[in-house]
């Protein structure tokens, strides 16, 4: 019998040591995304917020009244503080939130990442909202994307719904030369939104249940709560994590 030559085994052996490491990255993938994440009540803050996350943030408008955003910023509980802020600028095609230009202005003064969100209404033109929204907005270098706000489809069909959609995504793109997130809940986006717009990052809202989102795609932001607290601001206001480090963060900004 020929004697098998030096090596001549090592190819089933790398097979069988590469299809272990994958599915153990596999795994490792599963768990994260099925896990429940661990939350902690933070007394300062009013609720109990996940701590698997490094980066947190809130999002604000005209109802949140006048904000100190001196003080929202130097907040801290512990190791969570406000890492970033999205504030609503304007909805459908001519109105702009009341408090949208201070909130712009002095997020950014404190040192603070800022997002501008347009409320969209179905029924409207996708393009001429896109509109509305560039007149008001500009966005500058440490800025987040522009974020769509989109929710309800105001009786539309799911086919008028995209198109006008699209074309809101498609002009901001456009003018922003940055990709748009768009901003639902989990119901929302797999009901009317979902596979034509999977390639656009998700902001993601998911607070009746302490769980991640449940869904199939991944994401970028969380709204876990609508009932948090916060210095510097009157009322309750809505806390998100970014799914990421810093890094990431910081990839995703504005250059």
């Amino acid at each position: 019998m020929a004697k098998k030559k030096k090596g001549q085994e090592s190819g089933p052996k790398y097979l069988l040591a590469v299809l272990v490491l994958v599915l153990v990255g596999f795994l490792a993938w599963w768990w994260f995304a099925t896990s429940e994440p661990d939350f902690e009540h933070y007394d300062d803050f009013g609720i109990e917020i996940p701590t698997n996350f490094q980066i947190h943030g809130i999002d604000v408008s005209k109802y949140q009244q006048r904000i100190n955003w001196e003080a929202v910023k130097a907040m801290r509980a512990e190791d969570v503080k406000i890492g970033f802020v999205f504030i609503k600028a304007t909805e459908g095609l001519g109105n702009m939130d009341q408090q949208f230009r201070r909130n712009w202005k002095h997020a950014k003064e404190a040192g603070l990442p800022r997002g501008a969100y347009h409320f969209f209404i179905a029924p409207k033109s996708g393009a001429e909202q896109a509109e509305n929204f560039i007149r008001r907005v500009e966005l500058e270098k440490g800025d987040l994307p522009p974020v769509l706000d989109v929710e309800q489809t105001y009786g539309v069909s799911n086919s008028r719904l995209r198109s006008e959609v699209k074309a809101f995504l498609d002009r901001l793109e456009a003018h922003y030369g940055v990709k748009p997130i768009i901003y639902t809940n989990v119901d929302f986006y797999n009901r009317h939104l979902k596979d034509e717009f999977d390639s656009y990052p998700l902001w993601v809202a998911h607070y009746l249940k302490k769980d991640r989102p449940r869904i199939a795609r991944n994401w970028a932001f969380w709204q876990y709560s609508e009932t948090g607290r916060v210095s510097g601001i009157r009322g309750k206001v809505d806390f998100n994590v970014f799914n990421g480090d810093s890094t990431d963060f910081r990839d995703l900004l504005i250059e």
